[in-house]
């Protein structure tokens, strides 16, 4: 891929004239883009030798793209003589007709005694397990399953922390055929029954306990009233975590791990099922905020081609790295997380608070291990800045290349807190995609430049442009983002929804025939993307769009304000912005610093931006994955009911923005 290289550099100041990191000829050689760029110029003789043209052939050649992307990456597997039948249409493209893979086997392809997992449970706990042990662990456990009765298409659930534990249980069920499930175990029941009561689940693996902010948090009632309720269930797997033995009393149909494997000690082998490309895998949900979650169902060819080219080529992983993403196992981050070991990968979980110790925990573990690439969410680098740690004074992150930001948009001061204060020589790529594809439309490039503010580029293979109210594609101006051609990780359907309604519905009312994804964005001069928030979140006061993101940038910019929320309030006619503020401790929201915030919005923004009303309140509520929930507090506003509130992992917070006087006028 032919690029200007620069020096490594930063500029704090403007987000056009210069990027704020620019990689160096040295770096872009190195990529595996590089030479994936280089490979398929050879084969397919397409015009540019730019990121561009590598785009651009990649979305108007979608067989030969797809069919490169598995072999550059080395997918074990049949692939068949089809790429795409009905490619013309996303809801009828059908990727890999003719293919037989295992989605485990390919994660499980090193029998090596290198590091496969290490993990750290707030610093109580520490193990590590070698590519041959993690093998071998999981080849005795699919042996338990299958002699438990679970065939091809059973559903095995996880009731979870982030242990190494629950990585197992994926491959096992996966190396059968069985298609996985996940929550975190803090889920309250109602969330958990929301969840897996729908599928139907034969086995459920939980542990007893867990950990978090230096508390233990014994489950074992939760997890009576679960099992209770899911009359599918036929063993419960009980994990050690805290206690080296389980605890079972009061579980119903429970065993520890340890009695589910033990006639298989003398299993070394797996036997993998070669299944179709479009083999269910995953169920994953949608957050449940407005109603019961929808469970999404991910097909494990897709699955493993989407993390594969999003991680040896845009996220630069290779064999031998350590990659890291700060993720609970009820969002898709984990699942993503996971795949990581078919590129050769360590995983380095860990479980807990991120800020135990004040977050010294958490980089101290990521010093130690030699973390190469460091995800968390764009809420987690705020968070920190406003802490008192700065990572990069006090720990040495040599092997760190590459930041990962997702979760909400990452605002430009989050991107000079990372180069500042994490380091300075890293691509900082902020990603986003979701739950619904379980991968990304937009993400990084480890040969581009990062340029403030922006995430880098559209994902290879993936169609995507910013369209406006009427359909058409706009670069430099607001609009929706969508994506106008099939991709293989589009889901395979929401469960219990036989003729496809739903899915319809959910992605495709907007724009005939076009993924409209939600998302309020922007196409950028640098052919970058920057995300203002989701679209049913937008502001609309006096008929102008406004993106939430817009306004959190500049109010979490003060060093008084610790988050914020901001919704549209109906009001004589029109919608009025109301900001909603989480302050420091020991703060007050007098007149003075009402006028501080409504003076910085108006002036790096627009006087329609300036919020109607500042109300300063306790905590904000946020779903199971950190995000903050607008439209439950816009309908608590509203006087209208948060259907399912055991999706939030604070719902208590929803009180504060009941009957607000400061509302009535």
């Amino acid at each position: 891929m032919k690029l200007t290289p620069g020096k490594n550099k930063m500029n704090m100041q403007s987000t056009t004239t210069q990027p704020i990191w620019t990689p160096s000829a040295a770096q872009i050689e190195a990529a595996r883009i590089t030479a994936f760029a280089r490979e398929m110029r050879a084969r397919y003789r397409f015009a540019g030798d730019d990121y561009a043209a590598l785009h651009h052939w990649s979305v108007s050649k979608p067989a030969e793209f797809w069919q490169a992307v598995w072999d550059f990456t080395g997918v074990i597997g049949e692939s068949g003589d089809t790429v795409v039948t009905n490619g013309d249409t996303m809801l009828g493209a059908r990727w890999f007709p003719q293919a037989r893979l295992n989605f485990a086997e390919n994660l499980l392809r090193q029998r090596d005694d290198t590091d496969a997992l290490v993990f750290c449970g707030e610093g109580r706990v520490t193990r590590r397990l070698s590519h041959a042990e993690l093998y071998v662990r999981v080849a005795q456990l699919a042996a338990a399953l299958r002699q438990a009765g679970v065939v091809a298409g059973d559903r095995v659930a996880a009731y979870l922390p982030n242990l190494p534990e629950t990585i197992m249980a994926m491959l096992a069920a996966a190396s059968i055929g069985a298609i996985f499930s996940s929550c975190s175990p803090d889920f309250g029941v109602r969330g958990v029954l929301d969840r897996f009561g729908q599928i139907t689940p034969k086995i459920l693996f939980a542990t007893d306990a867990y950990v978090y902010n230096e508390k233990e948090l014994d489950t074992r009632d939760k997890l009576t009233e679960i099992v209770a309720q899911l009359p599918s269930l036929e063993r419960v797997i009980l994990v050690p975590y805290l206690h080296e033995t389980p605890l079972l009393a009061g579980v119903p149909l429970a065993q520890t791990l340890a009695e589910f494997t033990a006639p298989f000690a003398h299993v070394s082998e797996i036997e993998f099922a070669r299944l179709p490309f479009a083999h269910p895998l995953y169920v994953m949900y949608s957050s449940g905020t407005t109603g019961v979650p929808k469970c999404i169902v991910h097909g494990a060819g897709g699955t493993l081609l989407q993390h594969l080219k999003e991680q040896q080529l845009h996220g630069d992983i290779k064999p031998g790295d350590r990659l890291f993403y700060f993720t609970t196992c009820g969002w898709m981050m984990w699942n993503w997380l996971a795949s990581g070991l078919a590129s050769g990968a360590t995983l380095l979980l860990y479980d807990g608070s991120p800020f135990a110790n004040d977050g010294r925990l958490l980089f101290a573990f990521l010093a130690r291990e030699q973390v190469t690439h460091f995800g968390t969410s764009a809420k987690f680098i705020d968070a920190l800045s406003k802490s008192a740690l700065r990572p990069r004074a006090e720990f040495s992150l040599p092997a760190l290349r590459t930041v990962f930001s997702t979760g909400s948009p990452l605002a430009a001061e989050g991107f000079d807190f990372v180069y500042q204060e994490i380091k300075a020589d890293v691509n900082l790529a902020s990603i986003s995609g979701g739950t619904d594809i379980i991968s990304c439309f937009v993400l990084g490039n480890p040969t581009l430049p990062v340029w403030r503010g922006e995430i880098q580029c559209k994902g290879l293979g993936m169609a995507v442009e910013v369209f406006d109210d009427n359909g058409q594609p706009v670069r430099e101006a607001k609009g929706e983002l969508v994506c106008t051609k099939p991709f293989p990780s589009q889901p395979l359907g929401f469960w219990h929804d036989d003729d496809g309604a739903k899915y319809r519905a959910a992605y495709f009312a907007r724009f005939a025939g076009v993924w409209a994804h939600g998302d309020y964005a922007e196409l950028t001069a640098h052919d970058g993307l920057i995300i203002y928030g989701r679209s049913d979140a937008t502001l609309n006061p006096g008929g102008v769009r406004i993106g939430t993101a817009e306004i959190y940038r500049q109010v979490e910019s003060l060093p008084e304000i610790l988050e914020s929320l901001v919704i549209g309030q109906d009001w004589q006619g029109d919608v009025r912005v109301v900001l909603f503020v989480k302050l420091q401790p020991d703060v007050v929201l007098d007149d003075a610093l009402q006028t501080r915030i409504k003076q910085t919005i108006r002036a790096n923004t627009t006087p329609r931006h300036v919020p109607a009303k500042i109300i300063a309140v306790a905590d904000l509520p946020r779903t199971k994955s950190g995000k903050i929930t607008e439209l439950a507090v816009r309908d608590v506003v509203h006087g209208r009911a948060v259907k399912n509130q055991e999706a939030l992992a604070n719902p208590d917070a929803l009180r504060l923005f009941e009957n607000l006087p400061e509302l009535q006028d």
